[in-house]
């Protein structure tokens, strides 16, 4: 059932504040912004009154409602919390105080989050001047919900239990990506030590018949006459190989021929500032011309006779995530590294070639399954984030 709010304008149930002070230079002042889209205000790095340009900041206290001029009509209004009390703004950031016979502040908190006060705030804000600021009287004529105190209080009370239920819900949703995110390479990480107990370690030196730096001839975003494609880091960084945005260069024929990617080739990245990225590596797939790689990247190429080029990516993979590919030591240039020499002598199991299909078959099941639950989590996040704008939007039409 609908029950119709009585609509007022915000200057009938808040007034201007401002408790105003002159930047003292050596003092430190806490400083109060405003988010965007009804996500709160926050406190900004402090400063020295010195550094300011303005001639009066003004003090915020828990319960004010603040706004910026520029951009409230992308939502950027917000009830200050105690958190927030004794912080400053800017003329910039006009202040109100409710009138708390009439509105608890918590309404208004909610009622910020929702569309509908942006969309007053954006319409309140046209014309005012060349960037759309909104004068704080023409964000007085905002016209709210505002039902009486009790049912003010009734409402509230009951959108906090449900957006606390929501966010319990999240944080619910978030360990169960983090834990599906975990589990293939906990599996990686059982299925190399039981192959190790079971055949021992082998240098990958031993497995090699080539290992070689890739171009360092510059890259261009659109193909030139004789241009190349060159896979980079960001064609690597997903641990398979992606051609979305290539760059090209034009390499002379013996560089053609020593850079020239083969399937089952694997390309690691070498060097980055991201320790992250750094021994991340992909098998190359059948490509339809040839491809050379970038300097960043060290190129494996093994004997296929004793190891399977998937079953060796995996087995790279477990030692970069085990930390025993990396140099950690920086260089000045800031960047981490894989060297040929660290990777030369890795050693990993090296089962028949057999067990090794069977391995990276299980292990591609896996994956396909936790991808599975995944999108599944990533479908309840979109119905999750729907859900208290919805709950807002009923509470303040009046179907609650």
């Amino acid at each position: 059932m609908t029950t119709a709010r009585p609509m007022v304008k915000l200057g009938e149930v808040i007034d201007p504040v401002q408790r105003p002070e002159v930047p003292t230079p050596g003092k430190t002042y806490r400083q109060i912004g405003v988010r965007l889209w009804g996500e709160g205000a926050y406190e900004r790095a402090s400063m020295d009154g010195g550094q300011t340009k303005y001639a009066q900041l003004f003090r915020a206290e828990a319960g004010d409602v603040i706004v910026n001029k520029i951009w409230a009509r992308n939502g950027s209004v917000a009830v200050v919390t105690s958190a927030l009390a004794g912080t400053f703004g800017s003329g910039e950031f006009p202040m109100f105080k409710p009138r708390l016979d009439r509105l608890t502040p918590s309404w208004l908190h909610w009622l910020t989050k929702t569309p509908s006060f942006w969309e007053q705030c954006d319409v309140h804000s046209r014309g005012t001047s060349g960037q759309n600021r909104i004068r704080p009287e023409r964000f007085l004529e905002i016209e709210i919900p505002l039902p009486p105190l009790t049912e003010q209080r009734r409402i509230i009370s009951w959108i906090e239990e449900l957006a606390a239920q929501i966010d319990e819900a999240r944080e619910l949703r978030r360990e169960a990506m983090e834990e599906a995110e975990a589990l293939p390479l906990a599996k990686l990480s059982a299925v190399f030590q039981l192959q190790v107990k079971t055949f021992g370690l082998v240098r990958l030196e031993e497995l090699l018949t080539e290992a070689r730096y890739g171009s360092s001839e510059k890259c261009e975003s659109e193909r030139m006459e004789g241009g190349r494609p060159v896979l980079r880091i960001p064609n690597v960084a997903l641990e398979s190989i992606t051609l979305n945005d290539l760059k090209f260069a034009r390499l002379n024929e013996r560089e053609s021929q020593q850079l020239k990617l083969l399937e089952g080739d694997i390309l690691v990245v070498r060097t980055n500032g991201s320790l992250d990225l750094v021994g991340r590596s992909a098998v190359v797939p059948k490509l339809t011309e040839p491809f050379a790689f970038a300097s960043y990247m060290i190129r494996l190429r093994f004997d296929q006779a004793r190891i399977a080029p998937d079953y060796a990516q995996r087995m790279l993979q477990h030692l970069r995530v085990a930390g025993v590919l990396v140099d950690f030591a920086r260089t000045t240039a800031g960047q981490y590294n894989v060297s040929l020499g660290r990777l030369r002598s890795a050693e990993i199991p090296v089962p028949p070639l057999s067990e090794q299909h069977r391995i990276v078959a299980e292990l591609d099941t896996m994956e396909v399954e936790v991808d599975a639950v995944k999108r599944l989590q990533s479908e309840t996040a979109v119905e999750l984030d729907a859900l208290l704008p919805a709950i807002l939007d009923r509470a303040f039409r009046g179907e609650l």
